[in-house]
C-alpha cells in the first residue's frame, strides 16, 4: 500500500516530493530546431502549490513581457498543475483560477498529481491519507478544516468528511475537467513529462502527471520539447528535449515561466 501511494505522489527512493531532484541529462538546446507557428507567443507557468502571491506578481510579469513582443495573433497562458497543497493559498489560488479570463490571452489549465490526490482523499481518503504529509493539510486549512482541531483530532475519516462539506462545487468541476497535456507547434504541455519511447499521442495520463527520471534522465529526442513542472530544478532551465518550470515556489519564492515564440526561449520568475 506505501509503495502505492508514492507511486500515485510520484515518490521513488531516489527523489522527494518536495525538493529538487536529480537535474537530469543537459542536451544542447541548439542541438534542437522546436518552433512555434508564425504569430503565436505561449506563456507556461510552473507548479505554484498554494502561493497566489506568487502567481500575482508572475502575471503582472507576464502582461509587462507582453509588451515586447509584436505581430502577435494568438497568446496562450499555461498553467502546468499543482495549484493547491504545501503554501497556504490554495483555495485562493482556485478562486482566482476559476475566474481567471485575461485579455488578449487564452488561458490553458492542466491537471497535476496534487490536484488528483485532493479529489481522492474526498472520494476515498484511506488511500489518499498520505496526501496530509506531502502538503494536504495546507490545503485543508485554506478551507477552514484543522487536521489538529478537536473536532477532527488527527482522524483521516472526519478530516475528509468536513473537507467535503467545505469544498464548493465549482473548485471540483474545475478541478475534474482539467486535461493532462495540450499541444502548440513543436511543443507538448505537461506537469510531470512524458513516456520515453512512445509517441506523445499514445501517452499515459498516469506517467504525465506522475513521472520522475525515468523522463528527467532521459537523452532521447521525444519529437516534440516537453515543457513541464513536477520535478524541482534550482531554477527554470531548458535542457534540449524538455524545459523544466517547478522552482518549488511554495519554499523558495520563486514562481517561474517560460515564455515561448518562434524558436525563441525565455525564462521570467518572480525575483
Amino acid at each position: 500500500m506505501l509503495n502505492f501511494l508514492k507511486k500515485m505522489m510520484g515518490l521513488d527512493a531516489r527523489d522527494s516530493d518536495h525538493g529538487f531532484g536529480l537535474p537530469g541529462h543537459a542536451l544542447d538546446p541548439a542541438s534542437f530546431s522546436w518552433s512555434l507557428p508564425d504569430g503565436v507567443l505561449v506563456y507556461a507557468i510552473g507548479d505554484i502549490h498554494g502561493r497566489l502571491d506568487l502567481l500575482l506578481d508572475l502575471l503582472e510579469r507576464i502582461d509587462e513581457d507582453r509588451t515586447t513582443y509584436w505581430g502577435v495573433k494568438e497568446t496562450y497562458v499555461v498553467f502546468l498543475g499543482d495549484y493547491v497543497d504545501r503554501g497556504f493559498q490554495s483555495r485562493e489560488v482556485l478562486d482566482f483560477l476559476i475566474t481567471y479570463q485575461p485579455e488578449g490571452m487564452t488561458p490553458i489549465f492542466l491537471r497535476g498529481n496534487h490536484e488528483d490526490l485532493m479529489l481522492q482523499f474526498i472520494d476515498d481518503p484511506m488511500m489518499g491519507g498520505m496526501w496530509l504529509s506531502v502538503g494536504g493539510a495546507a490545503a485543508l486549512a485554506s478551507y477552514g478544516v484543522d487536521i489538529h482541531s478537536p473536532e477532527i483530532g488527527g482522524d483521516v475519516i472526519a478530516a475528509s468528511d468536513k473537507f467535503m462539506r467545505v469544498f464548493p462545487a465549482e473548485h471540483r468541476r474545475f478541478l475534474e475537467s482539467l486535461p493532462v497535456s495540450w499541444r502548440k507547434g513543436d511543443y507538448f504541455f505537461v506537469h510531470a513529462g512524458i513516456r520515453p519511447g512512445l509517441p506523445a499521442e499514445m501517452q499515459d495520463r498516469f506517467d504525465m502527471t506522475t513521472i520522475r527520471q525515468d523522463f528527467t534522465l532521459s537523452a532521447e529526442d521525444h519529437g516534440v520539447c516537453v515543457v513541464h513542472g513536477h520535478s524541482g530544478v534550482p531554477e527554470a532551465a531548458h535542457f534540449g528535449n524538455r524545459i523544466a518550470l517547478d522552482t518549488g515556489a511554495f519554499a523558495t519564492g520563486v514562481l517561474s515561466a517560460s515564455a515561448l515564440n518562434g524558436n525563441e526561449v525565455r525564462f521570467i520568475s518572480t525575483t
